[in-house]
């Protein structure tokens, strides 16, 4: 039986998350994407909140929530309707926490998961993406080689979120010569460790400007078995992609939302030729594609957590919905920038800025982990 329900636990997010977003996010998203920063006491407060580690154990410190993928679709959708860039920079730390939490050893659990339980912003970074050209995570070009009791790590990594600050990386490599998810690793990483280089310059993007990515470089670091996520076991690397790709997804629909309730009041208020644009026939009809392919967009989002929840393979779920989200993302918010003409391109308005952010997230794989 499928069910759209929510449980209480995901109510009471959602409605904190909303609010949130509503109160403290979309009044200064412009400000932080001119600026190229986030505030640190709006981080402070959504880990106070725990939107983004909840689900650590009160054993470690941290709240207890359920560690369910479709709690966190939920938080992400809400949060990036107050801002994706934003929201984007909130999440970044559970690419590495929820990673821990689904396939850590006991050992590593102890070990890293109280530093992240509590009220202060504790930034960690999953670092995913690599800088080739048509960038594959089935094919990773960084590579970790078993010598005795350890890894050794080499390869390059970019788009890496807070790597000037993070404390820990998940540094995903693959682990033999065989292609595929089944060969992927997940490596904790410190940013002490030696062969470890973050370059001094953060880069430079077109969307997602509030969240700081750094770029990489691994020359022979010594990672212990012990450090190894899951230690000898390793993970399942078609459920780690596949949560990074999840909460991405959702991002986009929280994102394509504020661009479709902005566009709607526009249109009605808007008067060409002596009546409001929402009544000409081409508006009307592009609204409701808007509406529809949002609408489409989440149920298929959904449909992926809830796959992952039940602990089956969704890669198909996901990577239909990561598609299709990442198609229409960009397409409401260019239609939404077309919508309102020429002040669609004024930076006075948040049409433009979300274009660039919607552009940029379609590109994106493994800044938030749902």
């Amino acid at each position: 039986m499928i069910t759209f329900e929510l449980s209480k636990e995901q109510e009471l997010i959602v409605k904190t998350a909303k609010e949130f977003a509503s109160r403290e996010l979309r009044d200064i998203a412009r400000d932080c994407d001119e600026d190229a920063e986030v505030p640190k006491n709006i981080l402070n407060k959504a880990w106070e909140m725990g939107l983004a580690n909840a689900a650590v154990p009160e054993t470690y410190g941290g709240i207890g929530m359920s560690r369910a993928t479709m709690t966190s679709v939920l938080i992400c959708e809400e949060l990036a309707y107050g801002c994706a860039s934003l929201a984007t920079a909130i999440m970044a730390p559970s690419a590495f926490i929820h990673p821990l939490i689904d396939f850590g050893t006991a050992d590593q659990k102890k070990k890293y998961l109280p530093q992240y339980g509590g009220d202060q912003f504790t930034p960690a970074a999953a670092a995913v993406h690599e800088p080739q050209f048509s960038f594959d995570c089935t094919d990773m070009h960084t590579i970790a080689e078993k010598k005795g009791a350890e890894w050794v790590l080499n390869g390059r990594k970019r788009l890496v979120a807070f790597g000037h600050t993070a404390h820990h990386f998940l540094v995903l490599a693959k682990t033999g010569s065989q292609t595929g998810l089944a060969y992927l690793g997940a490596f904790i990483v410190p940013r002490d460790a030696a062969g470890l280089t973050i370059e001094a310059e953060p880069e430079r993007v077109m969307g997602l400007r509030a969240v700081p990515f750094s770029r990489l470089t691994l020359k022979d670091v010594v990672v212990s078995d012990a450090d190894r996520l899951g230690g000898a076991e390793g993970i399942d690397g078609r459920r780690l992609i596949n949560t990074l790709r999840v909460a991405n997804s959702a991002l986009c629909v929280g994102l394509a939302k504020a661009v479709l309730d902005t566009s709607v009041p526009y249109t009605k208020q808007r008067i060409a030729f002596d009546e409001p644009i929402a009544k000409k026939q081409a508006i009307a009809f592009k609204l409701s594609d808007m509406h529809t392919e949002i609408e489409s967009m989440r149920w298929m989002i959904w449909k992926a957590a809830s796959q992952l929840d039940q602990h089956g393979d969704a890669t198909k779920a996901t990577t239909l919905a990561q598609h299709y989200t990442n198609k229409n993302c960009v397409l409401i918010a260019d239609n939404g920038v077309q919508i309102f003409g020429g002040h669609g391109y004024i930076r006075d308005l948040p049409l433009e800025m979300w274009l660039r952010n919607a552009r940029t997230l379609s590109l994106l794989e493994g800044v938030a982990a749902a």
